[in-house]
């Protein structure tokens, strides 16, 4: 009988301190996938010296995990991510830190030391923000209108298992037209440009945005000509507020200030 291989070497030091981090995913690094931004953040990590924790066996790895991740192509003011580390370290050391070893595009914007409870478990919904140019406020309103009026929007989006038909209309909590469209275009062209914010639950499989613009168009022929700019503006628990999601992260900075 072969023997079991067991790893040269004592064990990794164990984790003595979780961080739960909040970043943003702006201008061309939108169009960087979770896998990318994790190859960048593992450098940084070694660059900024953190005291990573690692995995135990014969092929150690970083003990990072992710959250929520937005869709590739996106732009996004709320990513989450945690990581474990061997030493207590100061949270805003490490976010300076962090912030400095990435690319400009890619922002460490908060570090908070991990309290109680599961951080993916209170990602409940998100707020999206699209710019579509092209479109005026008056059609745009008029979709959203036909929309909101119905109580089921199917799409039909394909998976790894093949395409699957799920209902849009459910997931939006919220869905309107925002009176602060920028003056020119993504191209700097002057023309129309209507926005849409909207509340999304997280559900399974998840509504994506583009997966609402399809329900819009099935449902009103609503489309515009030209591919919007997605904005995740944050994600969270919702609040007893309508349709209102609060801060991720509120529950560890309570549970580090008692």
């Amino acid at each position: 009988m072969a023997r079991k291989r067991t790893p040269e070497g004592p064990p990794p030091p164990p984790p003595v301190q979780k961080l739960r981090i909040r970043y943003a995913r702006r201008g061309r690094l939108r169009f960087s996938s979770t896998r990318d931004f994790g190859r960048a953040l593992e450098r940084a990590l070694r660059r900024s010296g953190v005291p990573m924790a690692f995995s135990a066996g014969f092929h150690p790895h970083p003990k990072i995990s992710y959250a929520g991740a937005a869709p590739t192509g996106t732009a996004s003011e709320a990513e989450y991510f945690e990581i474990s580390v061997t030493e207590r370290v100061d949270p805003d050391a490490v976010r300076a830190a962090l912030d400095a070893a990435l690319p400009d595009d890619l922002e460490i914007i908060e570090v908070v030391e991990a309290g109680p409870g599961s951080l993916a478990e209170r990602l409940e919904a998100s707020v999206w923000r699209l710019e579509l140019h092209g479109v005026t406020e008056d059609e745009l309103s008029y979709a959203v209108e036909r929309f909101l009026a119905v109580e089921v929007a199917e799409v039909t989006r394909t998976f790894k298992t093949g395409p699957k038909t799920f209902d849009t209309r459910s997931a939006v909590l919220a869905m309107d037209v925002v009176d602060d469209a920028p003056a020119t275009t993504a191209a700097g062209e002057e023309g129309p440009c209507a926005i849409l914010q909207m509340v999304v639950r997280h559900t399974t499989p998840s509504v994506r945005p583009d997966d609402i613009l399809t329900a819009l168009h099935a449902v009103t022929e609503f489309q515009a000509p030209v591919p919007p700019r997605v904005t995740r503006l944050a994600q969270g628990p919702l609040t007893d507020a309508a349709a209102g999601v609060a801060d991720p992260l509120a529950a560890d900075k309570d549970a580090v200030g008692s």
